[in-house]
């Protein structure tokens, strides 16, 4: 099945318009930190408010997000963008392998926190998570394509161990989440070096702009997808934009845009934070019910049930409210797959 048509000019380096803090290259900027106390959800009749950022951390600019949005409408994606330093990065790698820890016990006694080897929903469960999927570059940047309204619908860990097969297949995520429309945005944080010896994400440019394709289940166990789905089309790599960070960098891609990424051939662990976020106005069409997160803004919709910020790492509230996200969301994910859900 034909591609969209390849666009005249796209992306295959960092944007040079801006300066590590996402300041305007050639203007002195002076920034200062505004502290706010952290706000409670406030809910008034059909409309339910984010609690407001404790901290703005170097806002991104006007400019900035004219770049990002501009990008995403012609290319179906958007990188690099600065999220936190690599000592950040570094911190978080160190709270995700403790969380891997207790994810593997978790396991043995037959409460999975994720398909296959995936870790799903982290942000429901673990205070670090959620820190990251709230930060407020990601959110600027995520408002400047889908406005200032913004739910946050899954986020998952993908780590690939050194001189493995593991993979991801050419596929698009809207062929098998079950929403309504497009309004989608998935933000990919860099919480290590990530490069095309490691297995980097590759982009097709401008195929959120076709049609969306039939895909074929493999359920080939070293496929990192739930259902091993791949995209039944020809992909040449020259057509193809690899998608290399740095750590605390992050990209954005389209729900509709192919892509895929390749085995870990090197000596490092590649780890990346992919992170879902929708707009209110969206809706669940396959699943009987669904879940989000208020991050930014409000929602006047009621669509999804809202789902709390963890309240302790792993506590009982946390690990009942992952496991019907969880549930609810592979009857979307596993529908009309011929195996049965992994949980």
């Amino acid at each position: 099945m034909p591609l969209a048509p390849r666009p005249k000019k796209f992306r295959t380096q960092p944007s040079k318009k801006f300066d590590s803090n996402g300041a305007p290259i050639g203007f002195m900027v002076l920034a200062k930190a505004l502290i706010e106390a952290p706000g409670e959800l406030t809910r008034s009749k059909n409309l339910m408010s984010a609690p407001r950022a404790a901290k703005a951390v170097n806002a991104l600019y006007p400019a900035q997000k004219k770049d990002i949005a501009d990008s995403f409408e012609q290319d179906g994606y958007y990188f690099p963008l600065e999220v936190f330093s690599r000592d950040q990065a570094a911190r978080y790698r160190q709270e995700l392998g403790a969380l891997e820890e207790k994810a593997e016990a978790y396991k043995a006694q037959g409460l999975a926190l994720g398909n296959k080897t995936q870790l799903n929903f982290p942000h429901l469960v673990s205070r670090f998570a959620h820190e990251i999927v709230t930060h407020p570059r990601l959110l600027d940047a995520v408002e400047a394509i889908l406005g200032p309204d913004i739910l946050l619908w899954g986020s998952t860990f993908f780590v690939k161990a050194p001189h493995t097969e593991s993979y991801v297949s050419w596929h698009q995520d809207l062929r098998y989440w079950g929403l309504s429309g497009e309004e989608e945005v998935s933000a990919w944080v860099a919480l290590g070096p990530v490069n095309q010896a490691n297995g980097c994400m590759r982009f097709v440019p401008g195929s959120h702009r076709g049609e969306m394709l039939p895909h074929k289940d493999t359920f080939d166990e070293a496929n990192f997808l739930t259902r091993g789905q791949e995209a039944q089309t020809e992909i040449a790599e020259e057509d193809t934009v690899p998608v290399e960070l740095a750590p605390g960098q992050a990209s954005f891609h389209h729900g509709k845009i192919l892509h895929a990424s390749g085995p870990n051939r090197s000596d490092e662990k590649r780890i990346g934070f992919a992170i879902n976020y929708i707009s209110p106005a969206m809706r669940q069409v396959v699943a009987p019910h669904d879940f989000a997160m208020l991050v930014r803004g409000e929602d006047r919709y009621g669509h999804f049930e809202l789902t709390p910020p963890p309240d302790a790492d792993l506590s009982d509230q946390c690990l009942a409210w992952h496991r019907r996200v969880l549930s609810s969301q592979n009857d979307a994910l596993y529908d009309g797959a011929e195996q049965a859900k992994m949980i």
